[in-house]
C-alpha cells in the first residue's frame, strides 16, 4: 500500500479553510489521472494515470490506496459484467481480467484505426468511446464516436471530433453527451437505447477561450452534468439544458475527470494531472510554469447523488484474441 504523500502548504490550508470543498485522498503524483470508476462490489474507486502508466485503487471504507498495475496504457475503462475490465487506449479495445495480461480485441472499425481515449457504457452495456489524433500544428485527422455493440462488433456513431473526452448519459439513457476538449464543447445526442443509435449532435455547452477546456464528464441522478475544467482549476455543474449551475473549485489547475461513488453515490471523486500540457487552447495569461497543477485524487460531498456506472456487457469471441 502507498499512503498519501506530503501535502503542499497551500493544499493543507485549502483543506482546513473549507472542509466541504474537494480534499486530496490519495497522491501518486499522477502525470495525467483519468477515468475514475466506482466499483460497488469492492467499495473502491479505480482510476488510471494514462501518461505515467499506473492503474490505482482507493478503498473507501479503509481510506487506503494502492497501485495495482504499472506499465500498461489505460486511457478509459469500465467494469465488465463477467468480471475484469474493458480498456480503451491508442491501440484499440482490450479486455483484462485484472491480474493477467490484457488482450487486444479491436484495433479498427470500418477501416478507421481505433486510437481510443475516454469511454462510457449505455444502459444495455454497450461501450461508447472516442478516437483521437489531435496534434496541434499538423493536419491531423478528426476523430469519431465509436459504439461497441453487445456482440463485440464496432460501428461509427459520429465524426468531426478534434479531441474526444468525457462521455456520459442522461439518467434514462435517452441523451448521450460527448465532450470535444479542443473545441471547448459538450455535445448532446438523442439516443435510442434499444437500437444503440444516436441522432444528430447539438451543442449543449460551449466555453469561452478564457475559461479552460472541458475534459472528463459525469451525470448525477437529477440529470445535471459535472465537467472537469482543465486549466480552470474547477468542476462545473450544468443543468440538463446546458446552463452553468455552480463551480466547484480545486487547489489544482488541471482537473481531468469526475465520477460518483461512496455510500449512496453521494461522493464525487476528481482526478487531476501533474504534467502540464502546453496547448494552443490554453486560456490567455495561463502560466504553464506555475502550479499547483495536480496529480492527486480528490473527493468531495456531492450536492446530489450520482448515477451508477453500468458494467460493459460486450461478448468477446475466441477469435477476437
Amino acid at each position: 500500500m502507498w499512503a498519501i504523500g506530503i501535502l503542499p502548504e497551500k493544499v493543507k490550508h485549502f483543506m482546513e479553510s473549507d472542509p466541504l470543498r474537494p480534499v486530496p485522498i490519495a497522491d501518486f503524483d499522477d502525470q495525467c489521472g483519468e477515468c475514475p470508476v466506482w466499483d460497488p462490489a469492492t467499495q473502491s474507486l479505480y482510476w488510471t494515470d494514462c501518461v505515467g502508466l499506473k492503474f490505482s485503487r482507493f478503498h473507501e471504507p479503509t481510506g487506503s490506496a494502492e497501485m495495482i498495475r504499472k506499465g500498461f496504457e489505460v486511457y478509459g475503462f469500465r467494469r465488465h459484467a463477467a468480471g475484469g475490465w474493458v480498456v480503451t487506449n491508442p491501440s484499440g479495445l482490450w479486455s483484462w481480467d485484472g491480474t493477467g495480461e490484457p488482450v487486444l480485441r479491436r484495433s479498427e472499425a470500418d477501416g478507421e484505426p481505433l486510437s481510443l481515449n475516454d469511454c462510457c457504457t449505455d444502459l444495455r452495456g454497450r461501450l461508447i468511446a472516442g478516437t483521437f489524433f489531435y496534434n496541434p500544428g499538423t493536419n491531423y485527422r478528426l476523430g469519431h464516436l465509436v459504439l461497441f455493440d453487445l456482440d463485440g462488433e464496432a460501428r461509427l456513431l459520429d465524426d468531426g471530433y478534434h479531441l474526444v473526452n468525457g462521455i456520459a448519459f442522461s439518467p434514462d439513457g435517452s441523451v448521450l453527451y460527448a465532450t470535444d476538449t479542443a473545441a471547448r464543447r459538450i455535445y448532446a445526442y438523442d439516443y435510442d437505447v434499444a437500437a444503440g443509435s444516436a441522432g444528430a449532435k447539438r451543442v449543449l455547452v460551449e466555453l469561452s477561450g478564457q475559461e479552460g477546456i472541458p475534459d472528463g464528464l459525469a451525470v448525477d441522478s437529477a440529470g445535471f452534468l459535472w465537467s472537469a475544467i482543465w486549466y480552470g482549476g474547477r468542476v462545473n455543474r450544468y443543468t440538463p439544458d446546458g446552463r452553468l449551475e455552480r463551480k466547484v473549485e480545486l487547489p489544482a489547475k488541471q482537473p481531468s475527470s469526475v465520477a460518483f461513488g461512496g455510500p449512496g453515490l453521494q461522493q464525487i471523486y476528481i482526478t487531476t494531472a501533474a504534467h502540464c500540457e502546453t496547448l494552443p487552447v490554453m486560456p490567455p495569461g495561463y502560466d504553464p510554469a506555475v502550479g499547483p497543477f495536480g496529480g492527486a485524487l480528490f473527493r468531495a460531498e456531492a450536492c446530489c447523488p450520482g448515477l451508477p456506472q453500468q458494467p460493459a456487457a460486450i461478448r468477446f469471441s475466441r477469435e477476437d484474441a
